[in-house]
């Protein structure tokens, strides 16, 4: 098994830490990974992406020419990454910030409103949260719980971040959103 992870959104949107966390669940799950931020110019209000590569077996390189699996929290970022994924691709699009855009064939598309749903629970920075447990549901590749038990570390014991964070995650995981999904045939 291999799977690679482009994930991009805006600055601000928690892009880093998302990738940073998945990277740090697979360490723990005795995967292979590999991740690779982009940060170049990229600042608050500007895109930024990271790539994470998972494997069962070592990986050669971190770079990430096809994608298994994009998560997109908003335009410029399905438009920029959406090239390089594969026939078979999993896209996790935020409906809350990307309505227009032309699927294309063979491609899994994932719509789902990452951000309606953060501020539903009270705070839209954790609209990164609410797509990994999306992702979490969906791709079976990672542990949620063990995700969940990460928390407390990632967040330095700041509890309140901790419980929205979680709530967040756990709300993704259990988002019936999926008869949205589709594979794009147009």
């Amino acid at each position: 098994m291999t799977e690679r992870i482009i994930i991009s959104g805006f600055g601000g949107q928690g892009i880093m830490f998302l990738g940073k966390l998945i990277a740090w669940a697979a360490m723990r799950e005795n995967k292979f990974v590999t991740f690779l931020p982009a940060y170049g110019a990229e600042v608050r209000g500007g895109t930024s992406h990271c790539a994470i590569v998972i494997s069962d077996e070592e990986i050669a390189s971190p770079c990430v020419d096809t994608i298994d699996t994009l998560i997109a929290m908003n335009s410029p970022s399905l438009e920029k990454f959406i090239p390089q994924a594969k026939k078979g691709a999993d896209v996790f699009v935020n409906s809350s910030m990307v309505s227009d855009f032309k699927k294309i064939n063979g491609i899994h598309w994932h719509n789902v409103p990452f951000t309606d749903i953060a501020l539903k629970l009270g705070n839209v920075k954790s609209a990164n949260s609410v797509a990994l447990g999306v992702y979490l549901a969906k791709k079976k590749i990672l542990s949620a719980e063990n995700i969940i038990t990460m928390l407390p570390e990632a967040f330095k014991n700041n509890q309140k971040l901790v419980d929205l964070n979680e709530k967040a995650i756990k709300e993704g995981l259990k988002y019936s959103g999926f008869h949205d999904s589709e594979v794009a045939t147009c």
